[in-house]
């Protein structure tokens, strides 16, 4: 763990840097630009599913292809039936074939996104047919491996929250944002340790 990180949590969130002494976090290394594609099919897959249901299809999706690379022009190979036998839904299938539809156009420059700010890469990404805000936020954080993003309309987030900080109901954005505002610049680290924290 990064002493750097841990010494602002230390000093502005005790609650929160008690939950990073008990759990251990994943390597965060940015993926390469060769991924992104593949990443944003990996997102538009597991949107509003079970981790291992996700897992699971993106693993049928893999295998549709030779020796699982996944590409624009492959994707758009396969008829929209095939990438619907992964299991994954119609709106999906079509998600998927418009997303490799603007990277073969460039009318989304996925190469150049890890040069972009990050409201501007949410600004590309959400261009395509079923990439809203939160795809976008889980491509900069698990993609791009920005340091300080958070997504206030993440369930689980929200969720965590709720529990680690005692609130009776679900939190509002203002209240999360009182709490979220603190741990700038490294919001990324927080929301992977309270998506973490659900698993204990």
């Amino acid at each position: 763990m990064n002493k750097v990180v841990l010494k602002h949590f230390q000093s502005v969130d005790p609650p929160l840097f008690a939950l990073f002494q008990t759990i251990v976090l994943d390597d965060h290394s940015p993926r390469h630009p060769r991924r992104y594609f593949v990443s944003l099919c990996e997102e538009i897959i597991g949107q509003q599913l079970s981790g291992r249901v996700a897992d699971v299809l993106f693993d049928r999706f893999e295998k549709l292809f030779p020796k699982r690379r996944v590409t624009p022009r492959s994707v758009l190979a396969l008829s929209e039936e095939k990438l619907r036998s992964t299991g994954m839904s119609w709106s999906k299938t079509r998600f998927i074939r418009d997303l490799a539809h603007h990277v073969i156009t460039k009318s989304v420059p996925l190469a150049q996104l890890a040069q972009l700010a990050d409201q501007d890469v949410i600004d590309e990404l959400t261009k395509v047919k079923g990439i809203g805000p939160w795809t976008a936020e889980m491509f900069l954080m698990f993609t791009l491996g920005r340091e300080d993003v958070f997504s206030y309309g993440d369930l689980g987030l929200k969720k965590a929250i709720k529990k680690l900080y005692g609130f009776k109901k679900d939190p509002t954005v203002k209240q999360m944002e009182k709490i979220v505002n603190k741990w700038k610049p490294y919001r990324t680290w927080a929301a992977r340790i309270l998506w973490k924290s659900l698993e204990l």
